[in-house]
């Protein structure tokens, strides 16, 4: 069921991706793990568990010339939450494969999430709250990027 789930959405975003398209490009689409960068949680300082991404597939958009798809699986332990960030100018949809994350955009009140929920972050978004809520269980997330090729998927924001 998750399965089916996480192929409806994965199929949605790349429908929506092809819909929205205002150009083409000859070159061809390479599937392969994704290469942009991603901040270091590790080199922040933190008292909590923070969050690690497993990089799944990135590949060039191939009508739409300058963006890619990207998927990953961000993985909560228990009681991890991520430093403020942003993904600069990518489309970003969240899926909750596991657990329960909690979550908030600049501007909208906090929202709970749980396995099989999702939302969206429109470009440029300033996401300055996901957290597990478990003290004791994992949170997964599936994420997609539809971003500009070669840009960095998550910058966390110091000064939050």
């Amino acid at each position: 069921m998750i399965e089916m789930r996480i192929a409806g959405g994965l199929l949605a975003v790349a429908t929506l991706a092809a819909a929205t398209a205002c150009s083409t490009s000859n070159q061809p689409a390479h599937a392969k793990r994704p290469t942009a960068a991603v901040a270091s949680p590790a080199a922040m300082p933190s008292t909590r568990p923070t969050e690690t991404l497993k990089p799944l597939l990135q590949q060039a958009l191939p009508n739409v010339k300058g963006k890619t798809f990207t998927s990953v699986i961000v993985d909560f332990p228990p009681k991890a939450s991520a430093l403020p960030h942003r993904h600069g100018q990518a489309f970003v949809y969240a899926y909750v494969l596991e657990g329960t994350v909690r979550s908030k955009l600049d501007g909208k009140p906090v929202t709970t999430y749980h396995q099989g929920e999702n939302w969206v972050e429109q470009p440029g978004a300033h996401h300055v709250l996901t957290e597990n809520t478990s003290r004791t269980k994992r949170a997964k997330l599936l994420v997609v990027f539809v971003s500009n090729t070669g840009d960095k998927l998550k910058v966390d924001d110091l000064k939050s």
